[in-house]
C-alpha cells in the first residue's frame, strides 16, 4: 500500500467503503509513526510547558482507544471490567514512563493488525450500523472509526508540538 499512500481508494481484501476508511487510517498511522521515529525513552517521557501529556502517553492512548473501539463496534458491547482495567491508563492519558520506543510501535502495530483482521470480516453495510455514542448520541460505525483516526490526528498534532519544543530545548 506504501506506493499508493496518497490515494484514498478501495484496498484489498476490504469492501470499497471499508477499504477507503482503512486507507485513511493507514495514512494517519504512517504519519504518526514518522513523527516519533528516532525518539528516545527520555523524549517519549518528557512533558513540555503547556502540554499535560507526554508523547508516550499519547501513543498508548491511540492504541488503547483503537482497541476499545474494536470491542465496542465489532463486539457490539461496552468494555467489561477486565478490559477497562487493562486499557484505562491509555484511554485516560495516565502517566506511563520508561517504555522503549518499540513498546509503543509494537503496541500500535498489534492493535492495528487486529483492527484490519476485523475490518476484513465485515461489509460496507456494517459501517452504517447505528448505536449510541458518548452520552447517548446516535452514531454509526463509520463515524466511530472516523473518530478513532480523528483522535489520532489531533494527538499527532500535539506530538509535533512536543517534538518541536524538545528540539528547541536541545539546540539551546
Amino acid at each position: 500500500m506504501a506506493e499508493r499512500r496518497y490515494i484514498i481508494e478501495k484496498v484489498e481484501p476490504f469492501e470499497p467503503e471499508v477499504g477507503r476508511l482503512v486507507s485513511m487510517m493507514e495514512y494517519t498511522r504512517y504519519t504518526t509513526l514518522r513523527e516519533v521515529e528516532g525518539l528516545t525513552v527520555e523524549q517519549l517521557d518528557t512533558k513540555v510547558a503547556g502540554c499535560d501529556n507526554t508523547i508516550g502517553m499519547l501513543l498508548l492512548h491511540m492504541a488503547s482507544v483503537e482497541e476499545a473501539f474494536q470491542i465496542m463496534t465489532f463486539g457490539d458491547r461496552d468494555l467489561n471490567d477486565e478490559e477497562w482495567n487493562r486499557l484505562e491508563a491509555g484511554i485516560d492519558l495516565m502517566p506511563n514512563e520508561g517504555n522503549e520506543p518499540d513498546f509503543y510501535v509494537d503496541r500500535l502495530a498489534e492493535v492495528r493488525k487486529r483492527t484490519l483482521e476485523l475490518f476484513a470480516g465485515v461489509g460496507d453495510e456494517w459501517l452504517d450500523r447505528q448505536s449510541s455514542f458518548g452520552w447517548d448520541h446516535p452514531a454509526n460505525h463509520y463515524f466511530k472509526w472516523f473518530h478513532v483516526f480523528e483522535d489520532e490526528l489531533n494527538h499527532r498534532g500535539q506530538i509535533r508540538l512536543i517534538v518541536k519544543e524538545l528540539k528547541k530545548r536541545e539546540s539551546n
